[in-house]
């Protein structure tokens, strides 16, 4: 990703009383969301998160933060504060707590719920301070107050860090839902009294700045899907986010009216669905949620299953169903609810999904032709109403890809903000609050950490890029014995594709040239063999090119004897 300020270094020692702010995601990239806090040597991390792959990553699990920037000043963290239980925000603690397992985390009661039962597979026994809406917790140098704010995931927290350099606010992902299902509203009367106290810099979500007026009510979902729920024939299967817990209480409560019974599939919604309801945050009717086994008892017109895979994932339950390859069969007359965004980057999976459950016969609802799902992320109108309350002196758009941070850096700008006081940052740019005023002093390496199965970091840009080429092109791999004194060919060459679309029989016109050059190179006294290796590849690779216009991964290989 292009650095809009490539002429920054990295950033000097910070000046006594001042106040670092970095970003290691999040910015220019909806996901992997964290930000680094410095102030008298101390660091505060807020949110770990991480960043999932898309087309041109291919065997790619997850994305992480680069943590190389801290790596050397771990003993320096005070904690971790969570700001809700979404992977975006806490999927990457369990990485970071490998490094050092005794960072304290802190978080509201389902988040710190959520991470502990993710780390307990990474079997990691995390430290823990709960807190709640209002309440203010001294954090090393950072004096913490935690603020009440609606999202699509209970229990939602901005948070508000003073400290002598000023008091920065770190809004988290939030909306301004006036009919909440919880009945937990952004607590604007807090942020009004933060604003009195003089609010120094303001991070501020950005994923719907370019959206225009308010968000719609989470409960305006529940009529629709009385609708759905009224209109189905057999079976409802839903696929959400599995930390959706508000738009799983409307599917349950849509389940129990329609005499249906539910059913979860996928081990994170299970999980996650079971933490909320013994939390109390999920309200389920005794006998509505059954064991996905025992739905062969159950007449079709009676069940609802809810798994994973709304973007499209290719492992997640719904892209398996699409592809006949799991145990659940999609069938002619199944109703199929997408009840979940597009996360930008994933349209094309979705809709490649959409195409294949609509091929087996379902009936795939969707945000595209139904209100099946609203944004838990605060619009433009929203915005501004929350900028004229804040009165931020300071502002820095985070959480959004480039088009979004911009709107949001207009949008505070119109209320008053001054443009030399918006600082439009990425991913590594540090942002020093000295003497009130916030601006750019430097930059640190942010880039991708790619985790690949077991592995953490092996995997670099070179991997993927010889990846997407056998992806895209295939693979030649051409086989040559030679004599090791003299570099005479005494075998071959042997030539075999594979994905190249390139019959092997058409190599046959290659293997004089192949032969003729190897030969020249002997009278010439060249026998080592790597340098034999690059004229073979040169050669195949033109011919190739010349021939079909194509450039596939050559494998040459040379054995002495």
């Amino acid at each position: 990703m292009s650095h809009p300020h490539p002429e920054l270094g990295s950033p000097p020692p910070l000046p006594e009383g001042g106040l670092r702010v970095t970003p290691l995601g999040g910015l220019g990239e909806i996901g992997r969301n964290m930000t680094v806090f410095e102030y008298g040597g101390r660091l505060l991390i807020v949110d770990c998160g991480v960043l999932f792959p898309e087309e041109e990553q291919p065997g790619i699990d997850l994305i992480l933060p680069d943590f190389s920037s801290i790596r050397d000043r771990l003993d320096d963290i005070e904690g971790i504060v969570l700001t809700h239980g979404h992977e975006d925000h806490i999927g990457g603690v369990p990485f970071l707590l490998r490094e050092k397992p005794d960072i304290p985390l802190i978080g509201s009661k389902l988040t710190l719920a959520l991470i502990e039962a993710k780390l307990q597979e990474h079997r990691i026994r995390p430290y823990t301070l709960e807190v709640a809406e209002g309440n203010r917790e001294r954090i090393g140098p950072f004096d913490c107050e935690f603020v009440a704010v609606n999202h699509s995931i209970p229990d939602a927290l901005a948070v508000a860090i003073r400290t002598p350099a000023g008091m920065v606010v770190h809004t988290g992902d939030f909306k301004m839902d006036q009919l909440p299902l919880d009945n937990r509203l952004t607590d604007l009367h807090a942020f009004a009294r933060l604003s009195e106290e003089g609010i120094d810099l303001l991070l501020a979500d950005s994923t719907n700045a370019e959206v225009p007026g308010f968000v719609p009510p989470e409960r305006d979902i529940s009529n629709v899907l009385r609708q759905v729920f009224a209109g189905a024939r057999k079976r409802i299967i839903v696929a959400s986010f599995a930390s959706h817990v508000h738009r799983i209480q409307q599917i349950l409560d849509a389940a129990h009216e329609y005499g249906r019974r539910v059913a979860f599939v996928g081990r994170s919604m299970v999980r996650n669905m079971g933490i909320a309801r013994d939390l109390g945050y999920l309200k389920v009717p005794p006998g509505l949620v059954v064991d996905v086994k025992t739905l062969d008892d159950l007449p079709d017109h009676q069940v609802v299953l809810v798994c994973t895979g709304s973007q499209g994932e290719p492992m997640a339950a719904l892209s398996r169903m699409a592809n006949r390859d799991h145990q659940i069969r999609i069938v002619d007359g199944d109703t199929v609810i997408l009840a979940s965004s597009l996360i930008p980057g994933n349209e094309n999976a979705v809709y490649r999904v959409i195409n294949g459950l609509t091929r087996w016969g379902a009936n795939v609802v969707h945000k595209g032709n139904a209100k099946v799902h609203v944004s838990g992320h605060a619009s433009a109108g929203e915005l501004l109403y929350f900028y004229n309350i804040c009165r931020p002196k300071n502002l820095m758009p985070v959480h959004g890809e480039w088009r979004h941070l911009r709107a949001n850096a207009e949008l505070g700008a119109l209320t008053g903000v001054p443009h030399d006081r918006i600082v439009i940052a990425e991913d590594g740019v540090a942002v020093d609050l000295i003497e009130g005023k916030a601006k750019i002093s430097g930059k640190v390496q942010a880039g991708y950490v790619y985790v690949d199965g077991l592995s953490v970091g092996d995997v670099g840009e070179p991997a993927l890029k010889d990846r997407k080429i056998l992806g895209d092109e295939g693979i030649i791999s051409v086989f040559v014995v030679v004599d090791s004194s003299t570099g005479k060919i005494t075998g071959g060459p042997h030539v075999q594709a594979r994905g190249s679309g390139i019959e092997d029989a058409a190599f046959a016109d290659v293997l004089p040239k192949i032969t003729e050059v190897l030969e020249r190179s002997a009278q010439d006294g060249v026998v080592e063999p790597h340098q034999l290796q690059q004229l073979i590849r040169r050669t195949l690779g033109k011919w190739v090119s010349d021939t079909y216009r194509r450039r596939p991964m050559i494998l040459p290989v040379v054995v002495e004897v």
